[in-house]
């Protein structure tokens, strides 16, 4: 394997240890990591992954940053960040849950609640939790993992669904929580890119112009999108096309709205344009992804 070529990983890739459960490529929950390797080398995620280390260490690195964990810590790593596991003690145990994206955008009702929590995220993806917040952690992972686990049950993916929204708002919850005991410092430019990002979960759906968000905060648009590529590692238009995109596709799972009132809630000018703008960033027409 190249050590120097950053590899995708995802959930599909792990299906054949044992003792883990799975939804398809879609969701997977497990405890025991003897069976895991450790990724010496940097990979590119391509699913959400929630841990909480239980006993024991580990050290990793999220998009070049180093983080160290112990007891009673929860990490939490984004879709698409770079990631590369250090050294886990021998006695290391933890709770363990991977999301992929696309199980995500069913799961979350809307960005415009949620969103600010994955800022905070990117910010800090490992926290020390509390006793009474680690044992509700426990309690989430030993309802889901029971659920996952009956196979035979018809509305399994439904039901989990359900307890990872009510979990995502747990862990919202305790990030705010834990924002006004460990108060940090902003630069300038990371003020810009949350006012920007606050402002786009706003009007995402009726404004997809920088120009409109520039204006907004009084910079330019040129300025605008220069740091929110220094900050996040995206442009600002393509943050604003992947919040557009996510809502699309889950009023089109989730809803019994036709094609065009979709297009008409996120304000395009037709149905075209709007199937033109969802098959260009998902490869897919609007009602191709609906029959998946």
């Amino acid at each position: 394997m190249d050590a120097k070529k950053i590899h995708n990983v995802g959930i599909s890739q792990i299906h054949h240890l044992p003792r883990i459960d799975f939804i398809d490529n879609d969701f997977a929950i497990f405890q025991n990591v003897d069976d895991v390797p450790i990724m010496s080398y940097p990979a590119r995620l391509n699913a959400t992954c929630l841990s909480v280390c239980l006993k024991g260490t580990c050290s990793l690195e999220v998009n070049l940053e180093q983080y160290h964990m112990e007891e009673g810590m929860l990490n939490i790593i984004l879709p698409d960040q770079i990631v590369r596991q250090g050294e886990r003690s021998d006695d290391f145990e933890g709770l363990f849950i991977a999301v992929s994206a696309d199980f995500l955008d069913v799961v979350l009702p809307t960005m415009q609640q949620l969103f600010p929590l994955f800022f905070q995220i990117k910010e800090r993806p490992c926290i020390k939790l509390t006793p009474e917040e680690l044992q509700s952690f426990r309690e989430y992972h030993s309802f889901l993992w029971g659920r996952v686990k009956r196979k035979e049950y018809p509305f399994r993916k439904e039901i989990t669904q359900g307890i990872l929204l009510s979990l995502f708002y747990e862990i919202y919850n305790i990030y705010r929580g834990h924002e006004t005991k460990e108060p940090g410092k902003k630069s300038r430019k990371e003020d810009l890119f949350e006012r920007f990002i606050r402002l786009v979960s706003e009007s995402y759906k009726s404004e997809r112009r920088v120009a409109y968000y520039a204006e907004r905060m009084f910079v330019t648009p040129k300025h605008l999108s220069s740091v929110v590529k220094e900050v996040s590692g995206r442009t600002a238009g393509e943050w604003i096309d992947s919040l557009v995109v996510l809502e699309a596709k889950v009023l089109l799972k989730s809803s019994e709205l036709s094609i065009q009132e979709i297009s008409d809630e996120l304000t395009f000018a037709n149905q075209s344009f709007f199937g033109k703008y969802f098959k260009n960033h998902t490869g897919l027409s609007p009602s191709e992804y609906r029959k998946q």
